[in-house]
């Protein structure tokens, strides 16, 4: 596998999902030109909307952007162990305890994209550095075995997921 390919190995199902809303192999085009498109998509909300749901029980669009964040930050930690040759076993973490403790339905717009930037540029430093061995390194989290190459497609693809959600579900209500 060349730095920028596509990780091929078995991977969980869940994750799948991720992975197949990739429209390109290069894994530094992905990350910077999600930053980029990412960004802009969030622009184009109108700040009112920011607190919607598309039904009863569902995340609002402030809730979904910060959901974005925090899984970035989780897959970013889990590759950087990765990296470090830490071979604990990580756990998975629960979702909606993190929307539910967000605060994300007080934040301004601009506050999201700052840390969604913030964010993903810390994605972009850490994974322009590595060589092939870095990206094939192995960890375990959420009773998966994972690449660091893994992690750096998943964090692209959840993004293009929920872009897609948000878009889909709520922009056209």
């Amino acid at each position: 596998m060349n730095k920028s390919s596509l990780p091929k190995e078995a991977y969980d199902q869940y994750y799948a999902t991720y992975l197949s809303q990739l429209d390109d192999n290069d894994l530094m085009v992905l990350l910077k030109s999600g930053k980029t498109e990412f960004t802009k998509f969030i622009e184009g909300i109108k700040a009112e909307k920011l607190k919607i749901a598309y039904g009863k029980g569902k995340w609002t669009i402030a809730e979904v952007i910060l959901h974005v964040i925090d899984a970035e930050r989780i897959f970013q930690y889990r590759a950087l162990r990765f990296l470090r040759n830490d071979k604990t076993t990580l756990p998975g973490f629960d979702q909606e305890q993190y929307v539910l403790h967000s605060n994300a339905n007080i934040r301004s717009r601009k506050s999201l994209i700052t840390e969604f930037n913030s964010v993903r540029d810390a994605s972009i430093t850490l994974f322009q550095s590595l060589g092939k061995e870095d990206l094939m390194r192995k960890g375990i989290a959420s009773n998966i075995e994972w690449t660091v190459a893994t992690l750096g497609f998943v964090i692209c693809g959840h993004l293009k997921h929920h872009q897609k959600i948000l878009s889909n579900r709520y922009l056209l209500v």
